[in-house]
């Protein structure tokens, strides 16, 4: 049980939606929280007008100090940072590699809640990666910021399986209350002494490299079942797409109808079906089905909605898009 004399004195180091279910968790337990490190504003939409993070709208509600250096390694920011003087520093999604000297501040170190169940898929991109390689199960590790790219001991982890239509935002909405919860009952462990870290194996480690657009662009000559996992796992961003007719469409929703070949002379890419609801496309293995999608410039719409809009010719196939842009 964590009384005030044994509560831990936590600086928050976060930024976007994934790392709020963290904050949030720390701020109704019994550690309190001194000050948050997120960063700096950045111009986000259309207008590309300076917007506050998540993490720093709500530590603006509950009236923390809130610290946005552009170089960690600032004078002014180590100071500020000291001057929390902070038990214990929480990650969850800040953006930034800490250096050694931010390491080196807070008494009882820092750890960091990743969505994954490391070793595997460390990195910028552990749900998205996951959900594209048709992972079954994924989950959060809280472990120990290390200098190595999350190699730090292992504190906790927990699980959860992966539905087969489940897109990158839906598991990492899941995931970020799962590892909030893992994160609090960590720091309780640490702050009565009874946290067991245990280290990666770095034999069995893989890394999820961070996005690009490249990353979305559809091989039609995979199977229907790797470019279904492909715009599951790119949603919402970089999204999957394919040219059609000299034209750039995503692809933003889609069901695998079957993973067998059709049985006759059908190139990959060719539409198979386009008629009503159904939009069906042939793959390197089976069809794929494409529930919706987006033309360049306009809103997401159904495959009925595209086809009411677009008249296709007979001919009509995706093709691999040759650019990213």
């Amino acid at each position: 049980m964590v009384t005030a004399a044994s509560a831990l004195r936590i600086v928050f180091f976060g930024t976007p939606d994934f790392a709020v279910p963290t904050l949030q968790a720390l701020l109704a337990s019994q550690h309190p929280v001194v000050g948050v490190v997120t960063q700096p504003d950045r111009p986000r939409g259309r207008g590309q007008k300076l917007r506050a993070s998540p993490v720093k709208a709500l530590a603006h509600q509950h009236g923390l100090p809130v610290l946005q250096p552009e170089r960690l390694r600032h004078d002014e920011f180590l100071a500020s940072l000291r001057a929390l003087r902070a038990d214990l520093g929480v990650v969850a999604a800040y953006g930034k590699i800490l250096t050694e000297v931010v390491l080196a501040i807070p008494p009882k170190g820092l750890i960091n809640v990743h969505a994954s169940l490391l070793p595997k898929y460390r990195g910028a991109a552990p749900i998205h990666r996951a959900v594209m390689a048709g992972e079954a199960s994924t989950g959060v590790t809280i472990m120990r910021v290390v200098q190595a790219l999350d190699a730090g001991p292992m504190l906790s982890t927990v699980s959860r399986s992966v539905g087969p239509e489940e897109t990158s935002r839906d598991v990492e909405r899941a995931l970020a209350f799962l590892g909030a919860e893992a994160l609090v009952k960590t720091t309780d462990a640490l702050a009565a002494g009874a946290v067991l870290e245990t280290p990666q194996r770095d034999a069995d480690a893989s890394y999820a490299h961070r996005l690009t657009k490249a990353d979305g662009i559809v091989d039609w000559s995979q199977p229907a079942r790797t470019i279904h996992n492909q715009i599951r796992g790119l949603h919402p961003w970089p999204h999957a797409y394919s040219d059609l007719e000299g034209e750039r469409v995503i692809l933003l929703r889609s069901q695998v109808e079957t993973e067998q070949n059709l049985g006759r002379n059908i190139e990959a890419g060719e539409i198979v079906e386009a008629s009503g609801d159904a939009l069906s496309v042939q793959t390197g293995k089976g069809v794929l089905r494409i529930l919706e999608l987006q033309r360049r410039g306009g809103r997401p719409m159904s495959s009925r909605d595209f086809l009411a809009g677009w008249r296709l010719p007979e001919s009509a196939r995706f093709v691999k898009s040759q650019q990213s842009a």
